[in-house]
């Protein structure tokens, strides 16, 4: 295990020592003081490193990563999963904007609030599907433009009356699967979607994944799934097709 007190550390150099130890075997990492630290697991292929963060990393976090996985003891900034392919982030506190940009494959996890245009671009391909779980609450265009995978939103400990999400909910979106814990103001959706119940196979699916956020936080999983989920998904895979054509 290789621990490196990331404190004052220019983040090239940062990375530049986790890109060398990995070349010579090292799967292990804790970085101490990392404060605004960018780039921090970008590209990192093996299944096999873990990387702990005791700070708060800055932006483009797990950019195309492709298998390891990141704990993060604090916050993160923006960009976190930008394009990722395959791996895990578990974040134990907020996160900024654009979070999973263009996702393709692997899974995020934040225990609190996100910023705007989270899981923009957001795509599937054959057996590779993004998940991206909030604990908290999103800000305006959650979902944009989405195409593909799971953004799964659940609103814990917002005050009350606080939305869930911001406005231009799933503007654009033409695939994928939004999950919501609560209903949200169906004014505040974007046009190509609508809100549906959801069924034994959205529950297949989403159980699990409660169960696993719950490991993470330390939150009761009858408290997580006691309440009223939807499902927001596209009307329509072509919503800006009739702008293109006669």
């Amino acid at each position: 295990m290789l621990r490196i007190d990331a404190g004052g550390l220019h983040y090239r150099l940062l990375n530049q020592q986790i890109r060398d130890a990995v070349r010579n075997g090292e799967t292990e990492f804790v970085l101490d003081n990392v404060n605004g630290q960018r780039y921090i697991g970008t590209g990192l292929e093996s299944a096999n490193i873990r990387i702990t963060i005791n700070g708060v990393p800055g932006n483009d976090l797990a950019a195309f990563m492709s298998g390891p996985e990141i704990t993060v003891w604090g916050n993160a900034q923006d960009g976190v999963g930008n394009t990722m392919n395959a791996g895990k982030v578990v974040v134990h506190g907020a996160a900024g904007d654009v979070l999973g940009y263009g996702m393709r494959g692997g899974k995020l996890f934040i225990r609190g609030n996100v910023g705007y245009r989270v899981g923009i671009h957001m795509k599937e391909y054959r057996d590779m599907m993004p998940v991206l779980v909030v604990g908290g609450t999103a800000g305006a265009f959650f979902g944009e433009y989405m195409a593909g995978g799971r953004l799964v939103l659940l609103g814990l400990d917002r005050p009350d009356g606080a939305p869930l999400a911001g406005d231009y909910l799933g503007t654009g979106m033409h695939g994928g699967v939004i999950y919501l814990r609560g209903r949200p103001d169906e004014s505040t959706l974007g046009k190509e979607v609508k809100l549906f119940d959801l069924d034994e196979s959205d529950w297949a699916f989403l159980e699990p994944l409660l169960e696993e956020f719950c490991r993470y936080y330390g939150r009761e999983f009858a408290e997580v799934r006691g309440a009223d989920f939807c499902k927001l998904i596209p009307v329509s895979h072509r919503p800006y097709g009739r702008l293109y054509t006669p």
